[in-house]
């Protein structure tokens, strides 16, 4: 006879045989005196403990299966949030414990402080030298010339027809030329930078170059001085002896007609008035001379010079070879808002109004009608969803003064989170893997004793940081979210 033991859910637990003996049987061993009793089977016995803890064992994987799917998505839930809203969080150091290394960045003029990220982050390859900021990509000045830097396109201008020493008719860049070639010290005028406090001397003494070794030629600058410039330029030059100094010399005989070997070039400034106004290079074959022959110029600063807005910066001795962490001062990123790049849209896009994006003279809140590329930035729930729209597709009112007429008065839309010295721009947007090319653009400044303003930014693009989705971006300031 069957036993049969179920539980509540009516799974069958044990099952037990019960054995009786034939009735011949029976009464033989009751002759023997002996009992048979009911006896369970052996090997019934073990397959039911077997029974039992398959069925254990397979609970309890289904329960931590359970708990690990809960686990889980509670993890990726969390991550997402952090990635998504969490700012300038370093996802790496709050999963895994570490801590992000810090080192300042020396500068021998400036008090630029900064801090390299070297947590476990994928950082991809930049067009320019790069630090990052609390994940975001900023300049390494240190690595950054202006002779390294190289224009991505082609572009001319013309400049209105005024007279002014040594401005030229024209400006003129091509892909692959450098900084420079082409950019003026001028238009670094009133910026971040402050090259015009530079003397050749600490040029020299930042490059290595040997001032002996140069000619006067080699300084663009001297070329529209005139002898009474260059004595309130130099320290000292009013009490030097014009015979001892040949290309004055050169161009006292040549002007006078007269060599006034031994009076100072105070003296004959003041006998020869006619020296005040002209140019030393329609005089002086410049090549001839060494620079030094001019005594005391390596000690006046470029600003001490007439018109000294208007020399190109590869025809100033050594200085295209200055990392920019050397000149006297340095932008300084505005990290006052640091969003991210939450969704990069194509030109097909239009009405869009939850601009950030501008210009000094319009504004940082320029609106898209039509042919709207742009990114959507994500971080704190202020800057959600502003709209930072694509220069290549948008132009901007910009510049000032009788050079904001330049190209039309108009320059790409963007921000300056780096500062005057030049406007950064969203210019290639790939909506496939979700990428962005962002691009310098700088202006033309003429701010001497005849104030011409400053051009818009349009003289670029020169190659700057990519960003993909996710990436943080410096905002910088002013920032403002349009709403409805």
């Amino acid at each position: 006879m069957y036993n049969e033991n179920l539980t509540s859910n009516n799974q069958i637990l044990d099952i037990t045989t019960e054995v009786t003996a034939m009735p011949s049987l029976r009464d033989a061993t009751r002759t023997a005196g002996v009992a048979i009793v009911p006896v369970r089977a052996a090997s019934q016995e073990s397959t039911h403990n077997k029974t039992n803890r398959a069925l254990e064992y397979r609970m309890e994987k289904f329960n931590n299966l359970r708990y690990l799917m809960v686990a889980g998505l509670i993890a990726g839930l969390a991550l997402h949030g952090l990635i998504r809203f969490g700012g300038s969080y370093n996802i790496g150091s709050l999963l895994f414990g570490e801590k992000a290394v810090a080192q300042t960045v020396p500068s021998k003029y400036s008090n630029l402080n900064t801090s390299i990220d070297k947590t476990k982050q994928t950082k991809q390859p930049q067009p320019v030298a790069t630090k990052y900021v609390n994940g975001a990509p900023t300049p390494d000045w240190s690595s950054i010339t202006f002779k390294n830097m190289k224009f991505g396109g082609a572009g001319s201008v013309e400049f209105p027809n005024i007279k002014n020493p040594g401005m030229k008719e024209t400006r003129t860049w091509s892909t692959g030329q450098s900084l420079a070639e082409v950019m003026e010290l001028g238009d670094f005028e009133a910026t971040e930078f402050n090259i015009e406090d530079f003397t050749l001397e600490d040029i020299a003494n930042i490059t290595g170059i040997n001032l002996k070794n140069l000619k006067l030629s080699d300084f663009e600058t001297l070329n529209w001085q005139t002898l009474e410039d260059l004595a309130e330029a130099i320290p000292k030059l009013e009490d030097s002896e014009v015979g001892a100094i040949p290309p004055i010399q050169e161009l006292v005989t040549k002007v006078t007609g007269s060599t006034a070997s031994y009076q100072t070039v105070g003296e004959v400034l003041d006998n020869y008035p006619e020296l005040g106004e002209v140019e030393l290079g329609k005089y002086v074959k410049l090549d001839k001379y060494k620079l030094t022959s001019i005594p005391g110029i390596q000690d006046a600063q470029l600003k001490d010079f007439t018109n000294w807005q208007n020399t190109t910066i590869s025809k100033v001795p050594g200085l295209a070879d200055v990392p920019f962490d050397q000149f006297p001062s340095v932008p300084i990123p505005d990290v006052s808002f640091i969003g991210k790049v939450d969704l990069p849209l194509g030109s097909l896009e239009s009405g869009r109004w939850k601009s950030i994006s501008g210009s000094y003279q319009a504004g940082f809140n320029v609106p898209c009608e039509k042919k709207c590329g742009h990114i959507e930035v994500s971080g704190s729930e202020t800057i959600v969803g502003a709209q930072w729209m694509s220069g290549k597709d948008q132009n901007v009112k910009g510049g000032f003064g009788i050079l904001g007429s330049l190209n039309g008065g108009k320059e790409p839309t963007g921000r300056h989170p780096f500062g005057k010295s030049f406007k950064q721009v969203i210019w290639d947007i790939n909506e496939a893997d979700g990428s962005i090319t962002t691009a310098m653009f700088f202006r033309i400044c003429k701010r001497g004793w005849v104030d011409l303003g400053c051009s818009p930014y349009f003289i670029g693009p020169v190659p700057f940081f990519t960003y993909r989705e996710i990436d943080p971006i410096i905002l910088g300031t002013p920032l403002t979210i349009p709403k409805k």
